[in-house]
């Protein structure tokens, strides 16, 4: 077991490992399971071929979890694309280059990459018109639990600036643990066209049920 706090110190992350599995807490709440991985994979899948043939695409993901969703990415995309993971919590990505790395297939170790111990919300905020696709995999979805500004990412003023920082036809994937219809308002307000997807936690007919929205930057 492997403990960690959150940069404003009011959570604690926990590592557990049991036999082959891992699992990853937050003040004793699962947060991730190591056998609960198709829907995190499933964040990249379902947006990544959309912007998969732009030269040079760039992508930014934000929450490194157990290296999932970034390795799915990598899967789908070319050779000359660029991958920037932001992650808060400097422990996680230690655990995902030492004892959670082989889950994904290590890819930390591929040079399209580069992690920034940063908030995503900061780097959205610093950039316009710079990704063709942002992969939101930050808390439990637009419901925050570790993070007061997970909240503000997913308000109206947050999602503007995810609309500012896509290049035109961009795609941001969130991905939730549970539905939220208000959230699907604001994406529409935020001029996004939506598309929501329900997917297992597991395999296609296995683990429980999670929401993935795929929003197209509409101008």
């Amino acid at each position: 077991m492997s403990r960690s706090r959150t940069p404003d110190n009011k959570s604690e992350l926990t590592l557990y490992q049991r036999d082959t599995e891992y699992s990853i807490r937050v003040n004793g709440q699962e947060l991730m399971n190591s056998r609960m991985s198709g829907s995190e994979k499933m964040l990249a899948e379902l947006s990544c071929p959309a912007i998969a043939d732009r030269k040079t695409a760039n992508v930014l993901i934000g929450g490194l979890g157990m290296g999932y969703t970034l390795s799915a990415a990598l899967r789908l995309l070319s050779f000359d694309a660029k991958v920037l993971v932001a992650e808060l919590v400097p422990s996680v990505v230690e655990w995902n280059q030492n004892v959670l790395g082989a889950l994904a297939g290590d890819p930390l170790k591929d040079s399209r990459v580069t992690v920034a111990i940063e908030d995503v919300v900061t780097i959205i905020n610093d950039n316009t018109s710079a990704f063709d696709a942002i992969l939101l995999d930050v808390d439990n979805g637009p419901a925050g639990l570790t993070q007061k500004s997970n909240v503000e990412l997913y308000s109206m003023s947050g999602l503007f600036m995810i609309h500012r920082a896509l290049r035109p036809g961009g795609v941001v994937a969130v991905w939730s643990s549970s539905p939220d219809m208000g959230f699907i308002q604001r994406l529409k307000k935020s001029f996004f066209h939506v598309l929501e997807k329900k997917v297992r936690g597991r395999t296609p007919k296995k683990g429980p049920v999670h929401t993935i929205w795929i929003a197209t930057k509409s101008w």
